[in-house]
């Protein structure tokens, strides 16, 4: 089986380490050249550590992975710590890398793996057979400035995985469009040094307004605006914007971002002259708002399906982790006999996906909901930040850092919301419970 992968971003760079671990003949096509930027707050929960262990991706402080105890929530003029939980199934602590380095490791990791990545290949529509099965993908060819050559090249293979984000060019090129009774959000940060860089916190603002007019303050935004400390100097401030509010769209965020950071203490260091680069933004393709994940030859990871948390805006743990539930499913498809066997494997993907995360993205869709009501969301920090317990609680909830076997009081609280909740996104069913996963297995060509 030969597998096809558009895009090296954390999603399909875990794919091809996966599969070419497993034995499967990879190829993944990228757009750029690293090391690139990304459009990132840079920070790793334990979700997303959790996939790099499996990976065996090391991740030591001297290669400039920095880690942190927790988060810490700002709001009312309160300060809360909450701690990464203690959990059987995650590390108990995350990361701080910036995209620039992160995404070039697992890249790199793929290759050494027996992955092969072709840089400077921009993918700009899926191949199909007469019958509408997917078989390949064809790519404009891109010089080192990243212009186009003139130069095109089609790939084919038995599947090909979409990882190519939110705009998904391959999606899109099938009809694939996203929903819009999905949230969005937006994301736009810059980097400042500052003597914060070495914060062990991942440290979150849980209020922000738009800009001041006529001498009034800014509405409150349903969103939350970020401080990570990157560790080399430079510390990464970014926030983050539901659209579940009627200014969606209206403001200026990057003026947002000026202003808020234009009340901080003036130590901190986050003024003009110590911004490093531009402010950049970038879109939040929540809830599964791009749909089916599996049709006929194609799978959707990460961004290109949605996969980002409407309760805090992650997406590098889903995007890993759709990766190596992909790769379960065709090394699985790998040891049918038959092409009608090997595509009745690979459809359980799609419901499979469902069920790890259809409950929990339907919980964050009601939140995000909730908190574009500014009288909501000023009642919720009212009730919530002069109690820590349940700071803590809220933190595991969104983040869904949770034991399985329900086994801790939160725990058990948390599983029964997401049992009150229909799971959003696919229709059907795998035949894989929450939880459960494939092993991955190698297998001969």
């Amino acid at each position: 089986m030969k597998v096809l992968i558009v895009g090296a971003g954390p999603a399909g760079s875990t794919a091809a380490w996966h599969l070419a671990s497993a034995g499967i003949e990879t190829i993944v096509l990228e757009k750029t050249r690293f090391p690139r930027e990304k459009v990132c707050g840079d920070g790793l929960t334990p979700r997303a550590v959790r996939e790099m262990q499996l990976m065996g991706l090391p991740h030591v402080a001297g290669d400039g992975w920095r880690k942190n105890k927790g988060l810490r929530l700002i709001a009312g003029g309160r300060t809360v710590e909450v701690p990464w939980p203690e959990l059987s199934n995650f590390p108990n602590y995350g990361l701080i890398r910036t995209r620039l380095g992160f995404d070039e490791a697992l890249a790199r990791h793929a290759q050494a793996a027996g992955a092969q990545i072709l840089e400077g290949h921009s993918v700009t529509q899926a191949l199909t057979d007469g019958g509408g099965t997917v078989v390949g993908a064809r790519a404009s060819l891109l010089d080192g400035a990243g212009r186009k050559t003139g130069e095109t090249r089609d790939f084919h293979a038995d599947v090909v995985l979409a990882a190519d984000g939110n705009s998904t060019r391959t999606a899109v090129s099938l009809g694939h469009e996203k929903r819009d009774d999905r949230p969005m959000g937006v994301a736009y940060r810059t980097y400042f040094t500052s003597p914060r860089h070495d914060d062990d916190w991942m440290e979150g603002w849980l209020e922000l307004a738009a800009p001041s007019r006529a001498g009034q303050p800014g509405k409150p935004l349903p969103g939350y605006g970020w401080v990570f400390g990157v560790g080399d100097g430079t510390s990464n401030v970014g926030l983050g914007i539901l659209n579940s509010s009627k200014e969606f769209g209206k403001l200026d965020y990057r003026a947002v971002l000026r202003d808020w950071t234009a009340s901080m203490p003036p130590e901190w260091g986050f003024t003009p002259e110590n911004q490093v680069g531009p402010i950049r933004g970038a879109a939040l393709p929540m809830g599964f708002n791009r749909t089916p994940h599996y049709s006929p030859g194609l799978m959707l990871l990460g961004d290109a399906g949605g996969m980002v948390s409407p309760f805090n805006g992650e997406g590098i743990s889903y995007a890993m982790e759709s990766a190596r539930y992909a790769a379960e499913f065709i090394v699985r498809a790998a040891g049918t006999n038959s092409r009608l066997a090997a595509n009745h494997a690979l459809s359980g993907y799609s419901g499979f996906v469902r069920e790890q995360w259809g409950s929990h993205f339907t919980l964050g869709r009601v939140f995000a909901a909730l908190i574009g009501k500014p009288a909501v969301m000023k009642l919720a920090l009212r009730t919530g930040m002069p109690l820590p317990a349940l700071m803590h609680f809220v933190v595991r909830l969104m983040a869904n850092l949770t034991d399985p076997g329900e086994r801790g009081f939160e725990d058990r609280v948390i599983q029964l919301l997401e049992k009150l909740v229909p799971a959003t996104g696919n229709q059907g069913a795998s035949r894989m419970s929450k939880q459960q996963s494939l092993p991955i297995v190698s297998v001969k060509q």
